[in-house]
C-alpha cells in the first residue's frame, strides 16, 4: 500500500457520489473523510483507475469460476451450483482495533470452552443458579449420551470456534452467534485471499496485512497433537456429509490443503472401540476426526437413527479415547441463541472477567419477565424456536393468523423461544462493477479461533486461543445467513509492516515414511473414480454419435430427401421413435423442409434437455456428482476442464438449432479429451487412476461393441453411410482412409475396430489395457489363483483371439457369417457387462444402511 495521505483527485473520482450515512460507516469518519487505515488501500485502488478496477473484478470472478469455488444449497442439479461473488474491495481493520477485537474473540472462546466443560462435567452453573436447567436440557443440542465423556479429562472439547459479529450503528462490535459444531468458512476465507492476491498482485504484495496461512498451520499442528500415538504423521480425516452438502467445495479444499483424507460416513467403521477407514489396502486406524457434520447426524446408533451421514458407534469410540473428534460431540449446545442472555454473568463466574464483546440484546422467553417484555414489544424482536433451527419469526413481516399462532406458541412453550433485538448495522464500502462506483453495504463477519497447540494438555481454565487474523464477510442485513448471500469480502487486518509469506509445507522432523502405492485410497473414492470414468466416456460416446447424427441431418436437408439412416441413429442414441410420425408423410411444412426432418431434428435436440434418461445433461449430472466426490484428487487444471464443461451445459439447455448444437458438442468433446488427458498427465498412476481408466475403457469397449452390432447386424438400413458414422464416432475415419483409401468393407472395419491391438479404439487394444490395469489392482485376498475380474477379461480375450476370421469374410452375403459375428459380439459383451459387478464386489465398499433394531422415540424434553 502507499503511505496514507490527503485524498487526491483520482480517489475523489473513484469515490464519486459515495453516499454518507447517519450511522457508522467503515470507510468515512464523522466528517465524511476516509478513515486513516483505509487511506493507503484507497490510494492504491484509485491509482488503478475505474476501468482497470472493473477488469480486475471480472478477473476475480473468472478465477473463482476456474477453481470451481461453489456453494450448493442442497440442489441436485449441477447447473444450479452457486458461485461466490467476491468484492475486490476488502474489509480493512486497523492494527489497534484488531487488538481489541482479538482480545474479545479469544475471551469468548475461553468462556465457551469452560462452559462446555462444566455442562458435560460438574454442572456448577446449575447449582449456582447461573443457568436455568430447562434452558439446556430442553435443547436438542445437549447430548445426554455425551455427558462425562473421558475426552474432557486431558483434551479440550472446543478445538475450533467460529463467531459471527457485526458493527452496530455506533461503531461497536456485537456478537450475533457462535458456531461450535462444524464452523464453516475458513477454506473460503483463504481461497478469497489467494484469489485477490492473484487479481491484485501489486496491491497485495505491498500491503501490510497479517497472513492467514499461519493459522492453518497451527490448526494442523493442533489436530496432529490430539492423537495419543504422537506419530509424526497421524491419520487425520475430514468427515464430510458428501458432495450434496452446501460447503463440499470447502471440505475438499481444506482436506487437500491440509493433507487430510476426505471421508464420508460410509468410509469409516468402528471395530473394537476404534475408528478405521476402509481403504483398498484394508482397514486403517483413524486418530483424529475433523468433522463437518452436525452433532445429531454423527452416530445413528446413539443419536439420530435415521442418519445416513454418520458412523455407527462413533460416540462409543470417542468415550474409549481411541479417537478424538474436533469439535467434541455435544458442542452444539453452545450454539443455543438463548445463552447470549446469560453470558455476562457466566463470564464473571467462570473466568472472573467482564465480557469484552457484547452480544446483541437477547431474552430467553422461559423467564416470566422476559416473556412479558417480548409480548409487549413483539415488533422489536426476532424470535427463534429451538425446535425449528434456522426458522426466524419477525412480527412486522407476519400476517394476522401467523402472528396469532406465534403468540399461542409463546404462551404454551416459552422455553423453546429466544428473542433477539432487531438492530441496524453499520455499513462498509463495496465496488459495484455494473454501476462502476462505490456503494454502501450491510455486512456480517465471521472470525475463527483455535486452541493454542501448546495448551492442549493444560487444565481447561489455563487454555488460551489464537484468532485467525482475517475472516469472511458477506453482504446482507444484520445476521443474514452466509448461505443466502452471493457477495462476500475478504477481511484484511493491518500489520505494522508487510508480513512474510507462510507455507503450510514444513520440514519433517526426522525420516519420513515414503509411500506411493495408493493403498490408503478409500474404497468409496475408488468407486467414484471408476464411475467418473464410465460416465465421462459414455458422455463422450453419446456426444460424438449425436454430432454425427446432426451432421447427417444437415446433409439430408441440403439434398432435399428423406434419410433412411436416421431411425438407426435414433435407436443408437436411445431416443424413442414416434410411430405417428411414420404414418403421416406430409411432404412439406415450410419451403423444402419436410415434416419428417422437423420431427427428427426435434428428437435429436431432445438430447440437450433433461427429458431423456440417457440425455446429455443427465449423463453430465452423474459425471459432475462423481467428480465432486473426488474433488481433492483432481488437480486445478483438471477442475477447470470440468468447469468449462459445466459452462457448456449451462447454455446447452437453450439449444434450438442444429448448427449451434454441433458447436456445443465439438466443445464438449474437446473438454472431455482435456479432462481425461489431464487426469492421465497429473494423477499419480496408482490405484485411483487405474480405477478411472478401467471404468473408462469398460464403457468404451461396451459402446464400441454395441455400435458394431448395430452397423453390421441389426440396422434397418446397413451400409456405407452407417459404417462411416461408426468410424467417425470412434474417431477412426481418418485412420481407415489412410489405410484403405475410400473403399469401405465390413471385414476391414472389423479388423480395425476388433482385432488391431495397435489401435486405441479397437476391442483388442482395450482388452489388453484392461487386463494390464486389473492385474495391478490390490488383491482382496491371499489366493494364488486369478480372481473373477481377471478371469472375465481372459474369457473375452480368448474369445477374440480364437475366432476363425474366415467365418466372417462374407457378412453381406452369408447368413452363417452374420450369425458367427453375432455370437462373437455377444460373447464379448457378456463378460464385459459382468466385469463392473465383479470389480464392485471385490474392491468397493457397499455398506448396508444402519437399521434400527428397536423402536425409539425422541422428543425435545429429557
Amino acid at each position: 500500500m502507499q503511505q496514507a495521505g490527503n485524498a487526491v483527485s483520482p480517489l475523489k473520482t473513484l469515490l464519486g457520489d459515495y453516499p454518507g450515512h447517519t450511522g457508522h460507516d467503515e470507510l468515512l469518519d464523522a466528517d465524511h473523510q476516509p478513515r486513516a487505515h483505509w487511506q493507503g488501500l484507497l490510494d492504491d485502488i484509485a491509482s488503478l483507475g475505474t476501468d482497470t478496477l472493473v477488469s480486475r473484478s471480472e478477473e476475480v470472478q473468472n478465477l473463482l469460476h476456474e477453481n470451481g469455488v461453489t456453494f450448493n444449497p442442497y440442489e441436485d442439479d449441477p447447473g444450479q451450483l452457486r458461485s461466490w461473488q467476491l468484492d475486490c474491495v476488502p474489509w480493512v481493520i486497523s492494527t489497534e482495533e484488531w487488538e481489541t477485537l482479538e482480545a474479545g474473540l479469544r475471551q469468548r472462546s475461553r468462556l465457551l470452552e469452560n462452559l462446555l466443560d462444566d455442562l458435560y462435567g460438574a454442572r456448577r452453573v446449575f447449582q449456582e443458579g447461573l443457568l436455568p436447567p430447562e434452558l439446556i436440557f430442553t435443547h436438542p443440542g445437549f447430548l445426554f449420551s455425551a455427558a462425562d465423556d473421558p475426552q474432557q479429562v486431558d483434551r479440550p472439547l472446543l478445538i475450533f470456534h467460529g463467531t459471527d459479529v457485526i458493527r452496530d450503528e455506533r461503531g461497536g462490535w456485537q456478537v450475533l452467534g457462535d458456531w461450535t459444531q462444524s464452523p464453516a468458512g475458513v477454506g473460503y476465507a483463504l481461497e478469497n485471499r489467494i484469489t485477490l492476491a492473484r487479481a491484485l498482485p501489486s496491491i497485495y504484495r505491498d500491503a501490510p496485512i497479517k497472513r492467514l496461512a499461519g493459522f492453518l498451520q497451527a490448526q494442523h499442528r493442533c489436530l496432529a497433537s490430539l492423537t495419543k500415538t504422537q506419530r509424526e504423521q497421524p491419520n487425520i480425516v475430514l468427515l464430510s456429509p458428501g458432495p450434496g452438502s452446501p460447503g463440499y467445495f470447502e471440505h475438499a479444499w481444506l482436506a487437500n490443503y491440509m493433507n487430510f483424507s476426505l471421508v464420508e460416513g460410509d468410509d469409516l467403521v468402528v471395530r473394537d472401540g476404534q475408528v478405521a477407514m476402509r481403504t483398498l489396502g484394508g482397514l486403517t486406524q483413524v486418530d483424529v476426526i475433523l468433522r463437518q457434520i452436525n452433532d445429531p447426524w454423527c452416530d445413528p446408533l446413539e443419536l439420530r437413527p435415521d442418519s445416513l451421514l454418520g458412523v455407527p458407534g462413533l460416540l462409543q469410540a470417542a468415550r474409549c479415547g481411541n479417537v478424538h473428534i474436533a469439535n467434541a460431540l455435544g458442542a452444539g449446545i453452545l450454539e443455543h441463541p438463548g445463552l447470549s442472555a446469560f453470558l455476562p454473568d457466566l463470564c464473571r463466574a467462570l473466568l472472573g472477567e467482564e465480557l469484552l464483546l457484547p452480544c446483541r440484546e437477547t431474552l430467553w422467553c422461559g423467564s416470566a419477565d422476559s416473556l412479558s417484555q417480548v409480548d409487549d414489544e413483539l415488533d422489536e424482536w426476532v424470535l427463534r424456536d429451538i425446535s425449528r433451527p434456522g426458522k426466524l419469526y419477525r412480527a412486522d413481516q407476519m400476517g394476522l393468523d401467523a402472528l396469532r399462532d406465534l403468540r399461542t406458541q409463546l404462551r404454551h412453550h416459552p422455553y423453546l423461544f429466544t428473542a433477539q433485538r432487531q438492530i441496524a448495522g453499520g455499513v462498509t464500502p463495496g465496488f459495484n462493477t455494473q454501476t462502476r462506483s462505490f456503494e454502501r453495504q450491510q455486512t456480517t463477519l465471521r472470525f475463527f479461533s483455535l486452541v493454542e497447540p501448546d495448551d492442549l494438555l493444560k487444565p481447561v481454565n489455563e487454555r488460551n486461543y489464537r484468532v485467525m487474523p482475517g475472516g469472511l464477510a458477506w453482504q446482507g442485513e444484520a445476521g443474514a445467513p452466509l448461505m443466502k448471500s452471493r457477495l462476500v469480502k475478504d477481511v484484511w487486518v493491518l500489520a505494522p509492516v508487510p508480513q512474510p509469506h507462510i507455507s503450510l509445507l514444513r520440514q519433517a522432523q526426522g525420516p519420513i515414511v515414503v509411500t506411493r502405492d495408493g493403498k490408503d485410497l478409500p474404497c468409496r473414492v475408488a468407486e467414484s473414480l471408476f464411475w467418473l470414468g464410465r460416465y465421462g466416456e459414455r458422455l463422450d460416446t453419446r456426444g460424438r454419435l449425436l454430432r454425427e447424427s446432426l451432421a447427417r441431418l444437415l446433409q439430408d436437408e441440403r439434398q432435399d430427401g428423406g434419410s433412411t439412416l436416421m431411425p438407426d441413429l435414433l435407436r443408437a442414441l436411445e431416443i424413442p421413435l414416434d410411430d405417428e410420425a411414420k404414418k403421416d408423410d406430409a411432404p412439406v411444412v415450410a419451403g423444402r423442409v419436410s415434416r419428417e426432418y422437423i420431427l427428427t431434428r426435434d428428437r435429436l435436440l431432445q438430447m440437450f434437455s433433461d427429458d431423456l434418461p440417457e440425455g446429455l445433461p443427465v449423463l453430465f449430472g452423474h459425471f459432475v456428482r462423481n467428480s465432486r466426490a473426488v474433488r481433492d484428487h483432481l488437480g486445478d487444471d483438471t477442475w477447470r476442464a470440468i468447469n468449462s464443461l459445466r459452462q457448456q451445459f449451462n447454455s446447452m439447455s437453450r439449444t434450438r438449432g442444429v448448427v449451434v448444437g454441433q458447436r456445443h458438442l465439438e466443445a464438449m468433446v474437446l473438454d472431455l479429451a482435456a479432462f481425461f488427458g489431464l487426469c492421465n498427465e497429473t494423477m499419480p498412476h496408482h490405484y485411483g487412476w487405474r480405477f478411472l481408466d478401467i471404468g473408462r475403457f469398460i464403457e468404451r469397449l461396451l459402446g464400441s461393441l454395441e455400435l458394431l452390432k448395430l452397423a453390421l447386424l441389426t440396422a434397418e438400413e446397413p451400409g456405407i453411410p452407417l459404417w462411416e458414422v461408426v468410424l467417425a464416432t470412434t474417431d477412426n475415419l481418418t485412420v481407415y482412409r489412410r489405410r484403405y483409401r475410400s473403399q469401405l468393407h465390413p471385414l476391414a472395419i472389423l479388423d480395425l475396430l476388433l482385432f488391431d491391438e495397435t489401435n486405441p479404439r479397437s476391442i483388442g487394444y482395450m482388452l489388453k489395457r484392461l487386463e494390464r490395469q486389473i492385474a495391478k489392482l490390490p488383491s482382496p485376498g491371499s489366493s494364488p489363483y486369478r480372481n473373477t475380474e481377471q478371469r472375465l477379461v481372459i474369457q473375452a480375450t480368448s474369445t477374440l483371439h480364437l475366432v476363425d476370421i474366415a467365418t466372417l469374410t462374407d457378412l453381406e452375403g452369408s447368413a452363417e457369417a452374420r450369425e458367427a459375428l453375432s455370437n462373437l459380439l455377444d460373447q464379448l459383451i457378456e463378460p464385459m457387462s459382468e466385469l463392473s459387478n465383479a470389480l464392485s464386489h471385490s474392491h468397493f465398499s457397499h455398506v448396508e444402511a444402519p437399521r434400527q433394531l428397536v423402536s425409539m422415540h425422541f422428543s425435545g424434553q429429557p
